[in-house]
């Protein structure tokens, strides 16, 4: 394959592809959101299996908001994931790190209200958990995902992602049954580099894409 996807749909259906595959059994696709949104959607119509969110979101290093020194998760007690290694290296003392998790844990509520509504979602308990984003850099809020979904009951964690740096799918492999990484380049300057188009999803893409999967479950059903 080429060194850059056309966008994120084609990412998604080249994922789909190896995600058929398996077999898996009773599935269910999360995606990160927003930009995992458009590649899991792909999966889910390709496997015919339910799409929901793992609302998750990055707390940057202190000025260094990009670089990931862990993820928070929501759930009834929100999942902290921290990469002790990055903490160390920026000084993100634990005070910093509470201090910023607060207004990330108000912008999960507000896509959580945005994105699902009151749509019911699938129970994750005793089945297998997919979790797709467009591209994981450190890993840090991948990791938080698949420890939310495992203490939710998921009986099997597969990792989807179209790109990621060969370290950090090794870390991924740590936690995860299984990881399907498309490219996995030792330059790896960033997620963006990787795609030929990389726009920025806006919240109305992300409820679209969601109520598309629905109802195709519903009419299914």
């Amino acid at each position: 394959m080429s060194g850059r996807f056309l966008d994120r749909r084609e990412a998604g259906r080249q994922l789909a592809r190896r995600v058929a595959a398996m077999k898996l059994d009773h599935p269910i696709v999360y995606a990160l959101p927003r930009g995992g949104v458009p590649v899991a959607a792909e999966i889910a119509a390709a496997i015919d299996a339910p799409l929901d969110l793992v609302l998750v979101r990055k707390i940057g290093a202190p000025m260094q908001p990009e670089l990931a020194v862990g993820a928070v998760v929501d759930g009834d007690e929100p999942e902290l994931v921290i990469n002790h290694d990055i903490a160390r290296q920026t000084g993100a003392t634990q005070e910093y790190i509470d201090r910023v998790c607060a207004p990330e844990l108000a912008e999960i509520e507000r896509r959580r209200r945005l994105y699902l509504a009151d749509r019911p979602r699938p129970d994750p308990k005793g089945r297998t958990a997919i979790v797709v984003d467009d591209g994981i850099a450190t890993g840090a809020t991948t990791i938080a995902a698949l420890h939310a979904l495992k203490k939710r009951g998921a009986k099997r964690l597969v990792v989807a992602v179209p790109v990621a740096p060969p370290e950090t799918v090794e870390r991924l492999q740590e936690e995860a049954d299984d990881v399907i990484c498309l490219m996995q380049p030792l330059d790896f300057w960033g997620i963006s580099a990787f795609y030929v188009d990389f726009h920025q999803l806006e919240d109305d893409e992300v409820t679209r894409a969601l109520e598309a999967a629905a109802a195709r479950v519903g009419k299914a059903a």
